[in-house]
């Protein structure tokens, strides 16, 4: 039954599709769209339009962005020398926040993961290889520690060592403020794996 009025049902149903949105999240996000003033309701739209429109994805590292490249790819101060490999442009992002990495990314957009029909051959993996030249010293792959993550790493690597790449891999382990207890056996295991001298 269509309690709403089919504006709403439709805003709704089109809402939910979204990714971690069920049908209750979208009820309340399509009320509170509707409750807007109609110049927030409109910049909303025309947010979402315009990004749909002008982006896409930079040339040299797939990161989205709606200039030539995007702006870390265009950045001078950054060491092109190494390249951290990172599932999707929120990866990137997580780690720019830390202000740490000085480098370039690769974004892949995915993981192998051969249950949900992604191979290699969907991965933004084709561009990762052209980028390697003698000028790189360093492929750091910094995939989600998960099956899919980590064969992916395990993928990726076996293509880049035969070329002559330092390949690095992220270590994984006990989280800040965690208690050893809570902490799964793989994760121990690994923390224990990439140990560093003190």
């Amino acid at each position: 039954m269509n309690y709403y009025g089919e504006a709403v049902t439709r805003l709704i149903e089109e809402l939910s599709k979204l990714p971690g949105i069920g049908g209750k999240s979208a009820g309340r996000l399509a009320f509170h769209i509707i409750n807007m003033p109609e110049e927030n309701a409109r910049a909303l739209s025309d947010a979402i339009i315009s990004a749909k429109k002008n982006m896409h994805l930079c040339p040299v590292c797939c990161n989205f962005t709606d200039g030539k490249i995007c702006d870390i790819c265009g950045d001078p101060k950054r060491n092109n020398g190494t390249i951290m490999v990172v599932e999707d442009p929120r990866d990137m992002a997580a780690y720019e926040k830390t202000r740490e990495f000085k480098g370039s990314y690769h974004i892949l957009h995915g993981t192998i993961s051969p249950i949900n029909g992604v191979g290699p051959d969907k991965l933004r993996i084709k561009e990762l290889l052209k980028r390697i030249t003698p000028d790189i010293k360093e492929v750091i792959l910094a995939t989600n520690p998960n099956v899919e993550g980590e064969a992916t790493a395990m993928y990726i690597s076996g293509i880049l060592k035969p070329l002559g790449v330092k390949v690095t891999r992220i270590a994984s382990g006990v989280p800040i403020g965690g208690n050893l207890e809570y902490v799964d056996d793989v994760t121990l295991t690994k923390a224990l794996e990439y140990r560093t001298e003190m």
